[in-house]
């Protein structure tokens, strides 16, 4: 599926459909992305990919304009579960999406390269700062719909093939990596007897300037009008959960106007 719910204290990530504003504009010109010269693409790491969009439902799956979707974001502490926050996620392709956090009475609102804020506890609208769209454009390369939708080769990433990976009991994952020009890398697994997304592995860097292993799992793929999709993502940070995203429902191919995206005057014209 799809993107990723974001929190930067308190902002926070999930995951549905986004696009990097390259990758956005890619698709504005003219379809799918071409290979910039340098990039290398190998076949079997393209075969791993292609075989996944057919599983994930191919025509339908790239077919997905909008998703509309409700569920509850949990953050883990210590491996411990805290309280769910309900939320409903607006996405509209190519490079709009709107996140509301009930509980929190928290939004947050990204298109194209610029994005805001509001804090209904502290009544604050901010717009996004460069550090957070950073983090946002980190959260889209190592998506699911970066991987399988080629927006990747916008940004003149290459693709690899890694190899096989235990997986489990009796299971493998094949392994493809992301490439990109500045350095950054991104291990995508796929289950290897179902060719489903199985998880991304990648390293960011931490609050003391350590490089640590950040992880997505995904889980329970359902069929929503013939596009599969993960209704539950869970995330690690060196080695121990951090946070659950479990979805309800999932609507796609609905109307989302305009006005859900754009920056409110101010605090008193905010509504959830």
């Amino acid at each position: 599926m799809r993107k990723t719910l974001y929190l930067f204290a308190p902002l926070f990530v999930a995951a549905l459909l986004l696009f990097t504003p390259l990758a956005a504009r890619a698709q504005k010109d003219g379809g799918e992305a071409k290979p910039k010269a340098d990039a290398k693409v190998d076949e079997k790491a393209l075969a791993v990919v292609t075989r996944a969009v057919e599983v994930m439902g191919g025509p339908s799956f790239l077919g997905v304009r909008t998703v509309v979707s409700k569920g509850y974001f949990t953050e883990f502490r210590d491996g411990v579960s805290g309280i769910p926050d309900t939320f409903r996620d607006y996405l509209v392709l190519p490079d709009r999406d709107r996140t509301e956090f009930k509980g929190s009475h928290f939004i947050q609102t990204f298109a194209g390269d610029t994005g805001w804020a509001f804090d209904g506890k502290k009544r604050m609208l901010n717009d996004l700062t460069p550090e957070q769209l950073a983090g946002i454009r980190t959260t889209i390369r190592t998506s699911i719909d970066n991987i399988l939708r080629g927006w990747w080769r916008a940004e003149g990433a290459s693709l690899a093939y890694v190899g096989r990976r235990e997986a489990g009991l009796a299971r493998r994952n094949e392994v493809v990596r992301l490439t990109y020009p500045d350095g950054f890398e991104a291990e995508f697994e796929f289950d290897a007897r179902e060719g489903l997304p199985a998880k991304v592995v990648y390293k960011k860097e931490g609050a003391d300037g350590e490089r640590v292993e950040e992880e997505d799992r995904y889980a329970q793929f359902l069929n929503i009008q013939g596009a599969r999709f993960p209704f539950v993502i869970d995330h690690y940070r060196a080695g121990v959960q951090s946070s659950r995203v479990n979805y309800d429902t999932v609507e796609v191919n609905q109307p989302v106007p305009d006005s859900l995206f754009a920056k409110p005057a101010d605090v008193k014209s905010i509504k959830f």
